[in-house]
């Protein structure tokens, strides 16, 4: 674990800090992974199995398709989820979760139980 951030203040009362963190923490690192609108939900709804796109766009109440599209796309990317064609004529896709997408989720279900228990 890292020290504390030191603060210092000058003589005009103006606060900076002493060594400051030079690189991204795991937090932000982790968040700019998983942080992006939908991510959770959708790495959420794929954890029972491969899901066609249109049963996942309609599984995401509020997102649009072209939403729900550029997220599997970061995460495709990311290693998280796994694009599967199945048939090209009509065009037929699913999404499944990979082992690395599946690691996140333990904290994805503490994350729902902390909302449930808050009610939030």
């Amino acid at each position: 674990m890292s020290a504390a951030l030191e603060i210092s203040t000058d003589s005009y009362g103006r606060k900076q800090a002493v060594e400051p963190c030079l690189k991204p923490c795991s937090i932000e690192r982790g968040m700019r992974i998983l942080g992006g609108k939908w991510k959770g939900s959708i790495l959420w709804h794929l954890k029972d199995g491969p899901v066609r796109f249109n049963d996942l766009c309609r599984q995401l109440g509020g997102a649009s398709k072209k939403m729900v599209t550029q997220r599997l796309r970061e995460m495709e990317k990311a290693g998280l989820v796994k694009r599967d064609v199945v048939c090209d004529r009509p065009i037929v896709v699913t999404y499944e979760i990979t082992d690395f997408g599946k690691t996140a989720l333990g904290f994805l279900e503490v994350l729902k139980d902390w909302v449930e228990q808050n009610q939030i």
